[in-house]
């Protein structure tokens, strides 16, 4: 028996347009005088927009049908289309070239109508490179289909479900506390807007949730926050319906939140509706949620068999309610253009993306894996170190310390903390756009007092809280970033960063990547963590899952251990960031307030600060404990520095000599220092304090391997599993005790020469 032929909906949609036309061919026409006059009583769209918007509208729709050839030919990749979305077109005619646009992936009507508000652009084009994945794509060059572009102010978003409203909200509540700084760019405009797109279904997301509730909290309080939700409902999430009348009940009346609702696929309804939601955002810098009723047709993508969830009569009541066919009717029954004109601009459109789908597909494609990560994560090493050793404005310095006898460098030395509170406080004397925020980091100064008095030298704008809510507050840095600012949050515990990870996977570390490096959200995120804490902690304060950071590429991740060297890492993470990379600075809350090192009063633990000019470089580690003979080295960081040193000085009583490293950095790990000392000394301890699974210790140990280093190694880790309350967390933790038994089995082995042999061990 022959299997049913798949029938093209994109012909059906295609010839369906078509004998409208030729319908409409067929009937009385009269022309209209006045180009601006409204297309239909009531509605401000008049009739030359309207000809612009469907000029756009048939654009976008002739793409998803080349996205579909292309396909079928095996030049192009992508085939999730805008068809039945074209009404969004109205968003690109009424807003200004200024807003910024975190768009969903349906977006293309809209796409097109804004790039033809500036001269040169080559939307559909463009939008074939895409398809087709080539280098020649002027956005992600290559690396994905997507909506972006560094004139139009769209950063580039991919299969987003509602991972773009936090950073959006984040951009809103910027535009205002730059406004506030004066750091509104010279000739731009004051009241820019946040505009973000999205699909019903993606409103029943907890991130999206998050962003609503980030948006009216800061509304309720009487701030500024001028973000437009553009809610694009079709009515379905690929094969689950959306409930009807389940985003009016949602958000239609809800406290704050001003709603704008347009008729289902109707192009002067949606540009009223838009110009009124767009006009209340703007002067009211308030929260809008517009709400554009559209149809989704041709599936959710090409590779989705709709029958298989719609019947034949259910998926032609949704082609009937096709926007172009709306449009057209509109046109032409309204004196707009005759039927023949808009058969006219239909085909000229067809011939026009055909032409561009044909060159593109001919067009250069990524070759190299070294072509593809050229945008991930571009180090500039040398730029930034000069900005991490700039010198900041001695006057303005002096001022916020109080005078010149109380600059940090001339005190007594000082413990981790502290020496993080100094070098934050110098940071945002040195860089004026910086801002620190968090829970609890204004007037408390932070859980463990990090941030203290930071608000109060440098004011409210620049020091202040968030809500309790991870996501949100990475949000705010990556649209703080987005607008100029230097963005540096606090999230309280390393495991509740866990609650946000996609805002720095997803969002942040992405955004360079597909764009080949034209947008930059350089931030530094504070993350206080690892375990040792006494009387506190269970897995939520004692949290070693450093695996989770070290996922992200292109990320950089320090974790200081002594507080001279936690003030120069995170002088180079700032300037790092200043020129658009994402960091993190993974802070021990263990050495927080830590003094003393081998014996109480000794102040081991304690450092002068280092004066300004002074920084390392990204990934640079250092030697902490010397010997010119050692029987062994010890490549560790965070926690771990301290317990190695410790631990050396009593391996030093039993004659044996330990060096001891310092990596600092987990992204990029100082790969050539931890080869270097493998060579030299021949036997390696890895101390990890993350789980011995996904830790770093396993990077370095296949380094090892990997350059045939002739080594005997062994590894200290913590266990797999989550560390419990009270003394049980020194059960799966690493002790100094791990590290002397691991120490005293490498330097025992004498009889084994280090050429011989790889090995590995664990506590």
């Amino acid at each position: 028996m022959a299997a049913p032929s798949v029938v093209n909906r994109a012909a059906v949609v295609d010839r369906s347009f078509l004998e409208l036309v030729s319908r409409l061919e067929g009937e009385p026409f009269s022309p209209r005088d006045d180009p601006e006059a409204p297309v239909r009583e009531g509605s401000l769209l008049t009739a030359r927009t309207a000809v612009a918007l469907f000029q756009a509208m048939v654009e976008s729709r002739h793409l998803d049908f080349a996205a579909r050839v292309l396909k079928a030919q095996g030049a192009g990749y992508y085939t999730i289309g805008s068809s039945g979305h074209e009404t969004n077109a109205v968003l690109g005619e009424l807003l200004r070239l200024d807003d910024w646009c975190f768009l969903h992936y349906r977006s293309g009507a809209l796409v097109i109508r804004r790039a033809g508000k500036l001269p040169g652009q080559t939307p559909i084009f463009d939008t074939c490179l895409s398809y087709c994945a080539s280098s020649d794509d002027p956005i992600s060059g290559g690396r994905h289909k997507v909506w972006g572009s560094l004139p139009l102010r769209i950063p580039p978003q991919t299969s987003t479900i509602a991972s773009q409203l936090p950073k959006a909200v984040g951009c809103a509540v910027s535009l205002e506390r730059r406004r506030r700084l004066g750091l509104t760019p010279a000739g731009e405009p004051e009241d820019s807007i946040s505009v973000v797109s999205f699909g019903d279904a993606s409103l029943n997301h907890a991130v999206a949730t998050t962003a609503f509730n980030a948006a009216l909290w800061t509304h309720h309080q009487r701030l500024p926050c001028p973000v437009l939700f553009v809610c694009e409902d079709n009515g379905i999430g690929i094969s689950v319906p959306t409930p009807a009348g389940w985003i009016e009940s949602q958000y239609g009346k809800r406290d704050g939140l001003h709603y704008v609702a347009s008729k289902p696929c109707d192009l002067a309804s949606a540009y009223d509706a838009a110009l009124e939601a767009i006009e209340t955002c703007r002067y009211e810098r308030r929260p809008v949620f517009l709400h554009l009723r559209c149809v989704r047709l041709l599936a959710h993508a090409g590779s989705d068999v709709e029958t298989e969830y719609h019947s034949l009569d259910e998926i032609e009541r949704e082609e009937a309610r096709d926007p172009l066919l709306r449009a057209a009717e509109l046109l032409v029954q309204s004196g707009t253009l005759p039927a023949g004109a808009v058969r006219s601009l239909y085909e000229d459109a067809r011939t026009r993306v055909a032409g561009a789908a044909c060159e593109a597909a001919s067009r250069p494609r990524l070759e190299t894996a070294e072509e593809v990560m050229a945008p991930l994560a571009p180090s500039r090493p040398e730029r930034t170190l000069a900005i991490a050793r700039a010198l900041p404005d001695a006057a303005r310095r002096a001022q916020a310390w109080g005078g010149e006898e109380r600059l940090p460098e001339r005190g007594k030395p000082r413990h981790l903390a502290a020496a993080i509170n100094a070098a934050l406080s110098d940071l945002l004397v040195q860089h004026e756009n910086a801002i620190v925020f968090g829970e609890d980091v204004g007037k408390k100064g932070g859980v463990y007092h990090v941030t203290a008095d930071l608000q109060k030298i440098h004011g409210k704008a620049r020091v202040f809280d968030t809500l309790l809510d991870e996501t949100s507050i990475l949000g705010l840095a990556i649209g703080a970033a987005h607008v100029g600012l230097l963005p540096i949050p606090e999230i309280q515990y390393l495991a509740y960063y866990h609650n946000a990870e996609d805002q720095i996977r997803g969002e942040a570390g992405s955004l360079s990547f597909f764009s080949k490096g034209q947008f930059q959200n350089g931030l530094v995120v504070r993350i206080q963590g690892l375990g040792y804490q006494k009387g506190f902690g269970g897995h939520f304060h004692n949290d070693d899952a450093v695996a989770v950071l070290r996922d992200v590429p292109g990320l950089v991740l320090g974790v200081p251990s002594r507080p001279d060297a936690a003030v120069e890492m995170l002088r180079a993470c700032v300037a790092a960031a200043s020129l658009g990379r994402v960091c993190a600075f993974l802070e021990p809350i263990a050495l927080y307030m830590q003094k003393d090192l081998h014996v109480a009063g000794d102040g081991g633990w304690l450092a002068p600060y280092p004066a300004p000019g002074r920084a390392v470089s990204l990934g640079e580690g250092a030697v902490v404990r010397e010997h010119e003979r050692p029987d062994l080295v010890v490549l560790t960081y965070g926690n771990g520095v301290f317990m190695a040193l410790r631990a050396a000085r009593r391996l030093e009583a039993e004659g044996v000599r330990a060096r001891v490293v310092d990596l600092r950095w987990l992204l990029p790990i100082d790969r050539a220092l931890c080869l270097a000392q493998a060579r030299e000394v021949g036997r390696v301890l890895v101390l990890d304090e993350c789980r011995r699974t996904a830790g770093p210790s396993e990077e370095i140990l296949a380094a090892f391997v990997e350059e045939s280093v002739p080594a005997l190694c062994a590894r200290v880790t913590a266990r797999d599993t989550y560390v419990p309350l009270g003394p049980a967390a020194n059960l799966v933790l690493p002790s100094e005790d791990d590290v002397l038994k691991a120490a005293r089995g490498l330097a025992r082995d004498v009889g084994l020469a280090p050429a011989q042999a790889l090995g590995t061990a664990s506590s």
